[in-house]
Formats: structure tokens, C-alpha cells, sequence
């Protein structure tokens, strides 16, 4: 007997459905490929080639990865933004990109510009700061970094990284050691350079402390007279002699009488020009040293190692006065008699001259 025909319409139709799910599945592989192909495309080939010039991106505090998408697309680093955001949700890293400067350089894919955000490999910058600089002068230093001057003077008016060694210190003046430092263009780098700064004012001074104590003085007095020594002279060798021509005055009552003070005293007072005039000499101002007796009331800037040493192990001189001969160097007397000739030899004739 012969098949109806609507069953051999209906076994036809069977033998077609394979067909079609096979084309179905080429279709969805082929489409899935192609996606595929793209995302590769897109997120591990370089966006930025090798040699060719670095790309500034600037990621603020608190940015979302949404925002930083949208800036790379600004940039030119991704076709759409929704691809970084899918990359980084993928990766898991969504909420661990890091906030500061970054300077991209190729090779680099979307894939490598997520991982660099990802270990906050912000641009650095290394930031000296010379021996005997005060806070203010630092700050500017820091500000010249690119970094944030008010951020930097709020941390470093906060004593308490030092708080044990200087209990009465009401700000952390001569307590940010001079050094050079790798500084991160990051959100939150001058707090962090402060601290890091007051640490390494504490390694140095730590293994001195014992001496310290044995010639009676504290922290804060020898810093103040170190940062007074560092400001008088640049020379090495002469530091130990600077340093016992003041404390052979404070041993006798006299007044340190040193230039330094009295720039600070103006500086403080806003009327700092570049030069220290006579009536400068009675300005009122606890670091007034010509008219005010022993130490000023704290460190006028951030001594170095060898100006603290020199605190801590002065010349055997009876020494009492010094003056500049004009080329680096100073004059040293123990007599008044003898001091007022030097300055008549190397300051009256540089000054008639």
C-alpha cells in the first residue's frame, strides 16, 4: 500500500528539520566568531602603537569606571565606552582602578591600558628638597610638582608624626627631612609625601637619640639649632665651628644674633624683600635673636644629617663670632676686638669697594 501523501509530506518535512538547525547552528557560530573576532579586535590589539608619542590620562579621586570609559573613548582608545566597562566587569576590576596621571605608551591594547589602571601605574616624579627649606618653601617645591600645595601645608601642619619626639610642636616645621623622593602624581600623594618625609626625619634622627639625651637637650632643641647651623653656611667642614660659636653664646647668656632669625621673623610677618635691613634688627618676633635671648621658639627649616651632627658634636673652639668672607667661607674670632677687624677686612671695604 502506498504512503498517504500528507504522511510523506509530514516524513519530508522531518528529513528537513536537521537541515535547518544545522544551518541555524553555522549561522549562531558564525555570528559568535565574528563577536568574537571583534572583542579581540578591540580589547588585545594595540590601541596605541609602539613608538608612537605617550597618551596623558588624567583619572580624578573617586572616578567610576563608566567616566574613565567614556574619557578613553574621548582619547580615542576604544571604539565605545560600554567595551571598557564589559572588559573591566569581566576582569573583575570595576571598582580597583586607580584615581591619578597616567602617561600610556605603546605597545599597548584596551586590555593593557585596564591593567595599568588596575596597579595605579601613575606617573612619578622625583621631588628634591635642599637642606634647610622651611614649610612654606617646601610646599612650593611640591606645588611645582603638580602636586596640591594646600593638601600638602593642611598634612604637614598636623604634628602628630612626630608628636613623642616634639610634644609642643604645633606644626611639622624642620621635621620633613631633606632628601630627594619618588613622588606619584596620585590623588592623596602630599599627605602621603608628608608622612613619608616626617619617616624619614624619625631614621635619621632615631640612632641619635641616646646622644641627645646625654647632652641634656631635646629633639626640638637641636633641631631648631641645626636648622639655624644648616642656614649659616653651606660649607661641610665648617658646620661643626658654627655650631659651637652658638652654643658657646647660649653657654654664656649671650644672643645668638644670627641672620636666619630675623629672615624667618620677616617672613612670617609678610615683609621678606630679599634683604635684611637695620630696623629689620628690631622686629618684634620671638625669632628675633638680636633682641630676644637663647633658642627661637622652634626650627626655622628642615636641617640636613651633618647640620644635626654638628649640633651633637661641635668644634672645640672657644669661639664666639664669625662673619662671611664673601666667598663661602667664614671668618672666625673669639674677641669682639678681633671680630670687628674681620668685618672691617671683609665687609666695611666690600662695601666701600
Amino acid at each position: 500500500m502506498r504512503p498517504r501523501p500528507a504522511l510523506r509530506a509530514h516524513r519530508a518535512g522531518r528529513r528537513r528539520w536537521p537541515r535547518r538547525v544545522a544551518l541555524s547552528f553555522l549561522a549562531l557560530v558564525a555570528l559568535a566568531g565574528g563577536a568574537g573576532a571583534s572583542w579581540w579586535h578591540e580589547t588585545a590589539l594595540p590601541k596605541i602603537a609602539e613608538g608612537a608619542p605617550s597618551v596623558r590620562l588624567v583619572v580624578p579621586a573617586g572616578a567610576s569606571a563608566e567616566s574613565i570609559a567614556r574619557h578613553l573613548h574621548a582619547l580615542g582608545l576604544v571604539r565605545h565606552p560600554l567595551v571598557f566597562r564589559v572588559l573591566a566587569q569581566v576582569r573583575g576590576v570595576g571598582a580597583q582602578l586607580k584615581a591619578g596621571e597616567y602617561a600610556l605608551s605603546g605597545p599597548l591594547s584596551l586590555e593593557g591600558i585596564l591593567a595599568a589602571l588596575s596597579r595605579g601605574d601613575v606617573v612619578r616624579r622625583d621631588l628634591t628638597v635642599p637642606e634647610g627649606r622651611s614649610l612654606d618653601e617646601i610646599a612650593v617645591l611640591v606645588a611645582a610638582e603638580g602636586l596640591g600645595l594646600e593638601a600638602f601645608l593642611e598634612a604637614a601642619r598636623d604634628p602628630s608624626p612626630v608628636r613623642d619626639l616634639d610634644p609642643v610642636a604645633a606644626d611639622l616645621e624642620g621635621y620633613l627631612f631633606p632628601d630627594t623622593y619618588d613622588v606619584p602624581q596620585a590623588p592623596g600623594a602630599p599627605r602621603a609625601l608628608v608622612r613619608r618625609m616626617a619617616q624619614r626625619f624619625r631614621e635619621v634622627i632615631g640612632p641619635e637619640l641616646p646622644r641627645i639625651t646625654e647632652r641634656g637637650f631635646t629633639v626640638r632643641q637641636v633641631v631648631t639649632l641645626a636648622s639655624i647651623v644648616e642656614l649659616e653656611t653651606a660649607s661641610a667642614p665648617e658646620r661643626p665651628r658654627i655650631a659651637a660659636v652658638f652654643l658657646n653664646r647660649l653657654e654664656k647668656g649671650m644672643p645668638l644674633q644670627t641672620d636666619p632669625s630675623i629672615v624667618y621673623a620677616l617672613k612670617k610677618a609678610g615683609r621678606w624683600d630679599g634683604n635684611i635691613r637695620k630696623r629689620d634688627l628690631d622686629i618684634l618676633s620671638p625669632y628675633n635673636t638680636y633682641r630676644r635671648p637663647g633658642l627661637p621658639p622652634g626650627p626655622l627649616g628642615s636641617p640636613g644629617r651633618d647640620a644635626i651632627r654638628a649640633v651633637l658634636e661641635p668644634a672645640g673652639t672657644k669661639e664666639l663670632y664669625f662673619v662671611s668672607r664673601n666667598d663661602g667661607t667664614h671668618e672666625f674670632s673669639e674677641t669682639l676686638a678681633e671680630h670687628n677687624r674681620a668685618v672691617n677686612r671683609y665687609q666695611r671695604r666690600r662695601a666701600r669697594s
